[in-house]
């Protein structure tokens, strides 16, 4: 067996991730421009060479050449040997294209139900009143037993309780206020990507795990360039992922290698603005995802991105070159030259500084768990090819998918939006029958009063009849709630 996923090395020898220590979780950080992408191939190579997948996000496009081999070049025989890599060999790795929007990969969908209203309010920045209406709408179509799938059923089960509260009870009053100011939300996420993302089939996780015909690991590669243009969606969905791996996967302690390993590249984004309970969620699951085989490694900028107690959860550390020019900076090079385990022959705050692109300083858990002394190494050179694929590459890869065959057209199954409209429209007929009724008896005398609760409710659903039905999105099948 070999010593693990090569890193890098240095006069020293060569450094290794130990795949005993992987799901304990890691952090690639460093400037623009510095080589963190190159690192994240590497990585990605090496875990899928052990025949682990990996899912990571591509949000610059330049990732995509992990699937094609990389071409000779003396740079890379020189780092090659400098490094001491014998048998070095340019290859392409197996890859799956995945895409929100369905152009640049297979789509990617979830239902509403499995993103639950601690997440969707996140995603659509709601206050805590709007929060908890969005609790009660899940709560309703619970009780009901409909499917919430798209935002077609969102914006009709919204609708229908924001028009019918006081006929269904005092435990679903909602203001119409707080309902209006949630629809507006939902104007806004669709024009965002939500209308793509929300949609059946949804995805199953297992797709995600695979590995190649000659036993190498899947590399799920989705495309984030437009994703990240929309930077809540783009962090709400990798979350919704981490939370759907640690609620699906079984516990298994600490594997000799991971199951998966999901890179999270531009890791503040997850933590930016993030509420204090959903702070502490996602400090939950990164905690506890390491026993059900998962690692997880943030890629961003500074170790400063991170909360300290996600921060202190990442045993296998990279860090490129940081400048330092002014007070601010300085500070941010202190913070990620203190992240590290002490060697006293280096001088790792000064390190930071001078590193040049390629090079990094590298600390990985070796025997027991225990972070190595930080060492300045240079980074391998990737076996495939550094940049993007073309787009006859990218298609070629894609039409031999069989996950676009599973998720590459939309249906649209019954749920919560056709549930409401076929109640509204009984509930007009139950009202044109009681007019008929009334005109049969108008020649009887009878008492006339005030309009009966059974009236009104029945000219509330016609109300509501009006108000959304007959938009048409796409459908999903109720999945786990985040809890």
């Amino acid at each position: 067996m070999s010593e693990g996923i090569l890193i890098g090395g240095n006069e020293a020898g060569q450094v290794f991730l130990n795949p005993r220590f992987a799901n304990r979780h890691g952090l690639v950080a460093g400037a623009t421009g510095t080589g963190k992408t190159v690192t994240l191939q590497c990585l990605a190579e090496g875990f899928s060479d052990l025949g682990v997948p990996v899912f990571l996000a591509d949000v610059k496009g330049d990732i995509s050449g992990i699937s094609q081999p990389g071409s000779p070049h003396p740079k890379v025989d020189e780092r090659v040997s400098k490094i001491g890599i014998d048998n070095f060999r340019q290859r392409g790795y197996p890859v799956a294209f995945w895409d929100v929007f369905g152009k640049q990969g297979t789509p990617v969908r979830s239902t509403i139900s499995e993103m639950g209203p601690q997440l969707l309010s996140r995603l659509m920045d709601l206050n805590e009143t709007q929060e908890s209406v969005m609790t009660l709408v899940f709560e309703f179509a619970d009780n009901e037993g409909m499917l919430l799938v798209d935002l077609a059923d969102l914006r009709t089960t919204l609708e229908y309780l924001g028009n019918n509260s006081k006929e269904l009870g005092s435990g679903f009053g909602v203001s119409k206020g707080s309902v209006n100011a949630i629809l507006r939300r939902l104007l806004m996420l669709e024009r965002e990507g939500g209308e793509s993302f929300f949609g059946e089939p949804a995805l199953q996780l297992q797709d995600f795990m695979q590995t190649s015909r000659d036993g190498r690991g899947m590399i799920n590669v989705l495309a984030a360039d437009q994703l990240i243009m929309s930077p809540r969606l783009y962090s709400t969905f990798l979350l919704w992922l981490l939370s759907e791996l640690f609620e699906q996967l079984p516990e298994l302690g600490d594997p000799e290698q991971p199951v998966l390993v999901f890179f999270f590249d531009e890791a503040h984004l997850l933590f930016k603005d993030a509420p204090r309970p959903l702070l502490e969620k996602i400090e939950q699951v990164v905690r506890l995802i390491r026993s059900k085989g998962v690692g997880v490694y943030f890629i961003s900028q500074s170790p400063g991105d991170m909360p300290d107690s996600v921060l202190a959860q990442l045993g296998n550390r990279v860090q490129h070159a940081l400048r330092a020019y002014t007070p601010r900076e300085q500070k941010v090079v202190k913070v990620a030259a203190q992240s590290f385990r002490a060697n006293p022959e280096l001088d790792t705050f000064k390190a930071i500084s001078e590193l040049g692109v390629g090079e990094a300083l590298v600390s990985m858990l070796q025997d027991k768990g225990i972070p190595a002394p930080v060492q300045r190494v240079l980074i391998r050179p990737p076996h495939s090819r550094m940049g993007r694929a073309t787009d006859a590459e990218r298609q070629s890869i894609m039409a031999a998918d069989m996950n676009m065959k599973r998720y590459g057209q939309p249906y649209d199954p019954r749920s919560a939006h056709e549930v409401l409209l076929e109640r509204t429209a009984a509930a007009l007929q139950q009202q044109q029958q009681a007019e008929q009724e009334k005109k049969a008896a108008s020649a009887r005398p009878s008492s006339r009063g005030r309009e009966s609760a059974t009236d009104a409710f029945v000219k509330s659903l016609a109300r509501a009849a009006g108000s959304s039905v007959g938009r048409k999105l796409f459908r999903g099948i109720l999945g786990s709630l985040l809890k």
